[in-house]
């Protein structure tokens, strides 16, 4: 009986030591319609040499922007109104992507096409009324063949008109703070209040990065929309053939509009976005784009300081079947750099973690987050998950480690 009551005197106090021995043994933060005049010039504070001054482009309005940041790093005329012709598209593709993250839609869910939808030329997929196919689908046909029968099918299906996904789309302009943005319809055709400016539409591509999907659809370059009658379709955005890196994200053109390009390129860990707008030379939406993406690698590189999915660092479970969790992270953690000698920048991050989780813990559960600094500047987080799910300890396991820790203390 004595050595009973004695174990259970160990038990006790252990179980009544535990928190404060795992909350000691737990780490903190660790360290690891504005139009600007004619003649306006392109902005070089952010390039910081004379190349930024001598790169000139061919299009009426034009920026380059680092997604990360929202930072300009070279604007022509950004903030001056323009018909954006197709470009228009990438709102519709993110609006439809807010409602299917919100649950309000699914991708495989059918969209029936209307006699109005059908009614719309130019670029189209030659959708007849009555036809249906799921919305990723059609969503594919407005992200490779531009194709204006698909939008105002998925306008109406989302919204019941495409009067009211216009205004979804309006309200998203807004949401976005964008000042000189306006949307009359969900396809791009010519009308004069459908407009937006260079630096609004660098704003909507930044926005839609959080889609991967739709860098996805934009990168497509043949895609195979039916059998019968065969409809083979090719993306218009020749950048994913002759510029490697490019995923998305959009052309536009309209007599009115010139050749319009909205585009994204990844080379090397370096993610960067250009609008070029009102190009009166053939193929110049793509020549002019391409100038402004071969002056910027040539600037700028990516530090990076972790990659996605990496374990960075691990947090203390309480009353789990396994003591600790790692922390991994949800994308790359980095910054942009100048290749400029002399003009390199010190990149830190901060990882922020809990002292300790209980026991339930799931799989992909944020956790923290990790701070990147630029020359001690915040310019970027990115969120930690669990690698792994961790249920709760039994009881023959909770009282081992309470008795494990009392002899651990007397040691």
């Amino acid at each position: 009986m004595r050595k009973t009551g004695v174990l259970l005197l160990a038990v006790i106090l252990g179980l009544c030591l535990l928190p404060g021995l795992l909350l000691a043994a737990s780490s903190g933060p660790t360290d690891a319609a504005g139009a600007l005049p004619a003649d306006a010039q392109p902005a070089q504070a952010a390039a910081g040499n004379q190349a930024a001054a001598s790169l000139t482009l061919n299009a009426k309005g034009a920026i380059l922007m680092d997604p990360q940041t929202g930072e300009v790093l070279w604007e022509k005329n950004a903030h001056a109104r323009y018909y954006p012709a197709s470009m228009t598209k990438l709102m519709t593709m993110i609006v439809a992507m807010d409602m299917v993250a919100n649950g309000q839609a699914r991708l495989d869910e059918p969209v029936q096409t209307s006699e109005r939808a059908e009614s719309f030329g130019g670029s189209e997929v030659f959708l007849a009324a009555g036809e249906t196919f799921p919305l990723e689908q059609m969503l594919i046909a407005i992200a490779v063949a531009s194709a204006n029968d698909a939008a105002v099918a998925v306008a109406e299906h989302l919204a019941g008109s495409e009067e009211a996904f216009v205004a979804m789309m309006n309200a998203k302009a807004k949401e976005l703070g964008l000042k000189n943005t306006h949307f009359a319809n969900c396809h791009g055709l010519h009308d004069e209040q459908n407009y937006t400016s260079a630096y609004d539409m660098a704003v909507i591509a930044r926005y839609a990065l959080k889609y991967p999907k739709i860098r996805e659809w934009t990168s497509i370059k043949r895609y195979t929309f039916r059998r019968e009658p065969l409809s083979i379709l090719d993306n218009t955005n020749k950048m994913l053939y002759w510029y490697p890196g490019t995923d998305g994200f959009k052309t536009g053109f309209t007599d009115a509009a010139g050749l319009n390009l909205v585009s994204t390129v990844e080379r090397d860990g370096l993610r960067l976005i250009a609008v070029v707008m009102g190009v009166e030379t053939p193929r110049g939406n793509f020549t002019d784009s391409m100038k402004l993406y071969n002056w910027a690698y040539k600037q700028w590189a990516f530090q990076q300081l972790y990659g996605p999915g990496q374990v960075v660092a691990t947090v203390p479970v309480g009353k789990g079947r396994v003591e600790q969790v790692k922390a991994i992270t949800t994308a790359k953690v980095g910054a942009r750099v100048s290749r400029i000698r002399g003009k390199a920048e010190k990149v830190t991050a901060r990882v922020d973690l809990p002292p300790l989780l209980n026991a339930p813990v799931n799989e992909g559960q944020k956790v923290g987050q990790v701070t990147v600094f630029r020359d001690g500047k915040e310019i970027d987080h990115v969120d930690l998950v669990t690698g792994e799910g961790v249920a709760r300890a039994s009881l023959g396991q909770e009282i081992t480690r309470a008795i494990r820790a009392v002899f651990t203390i007397r040691q």
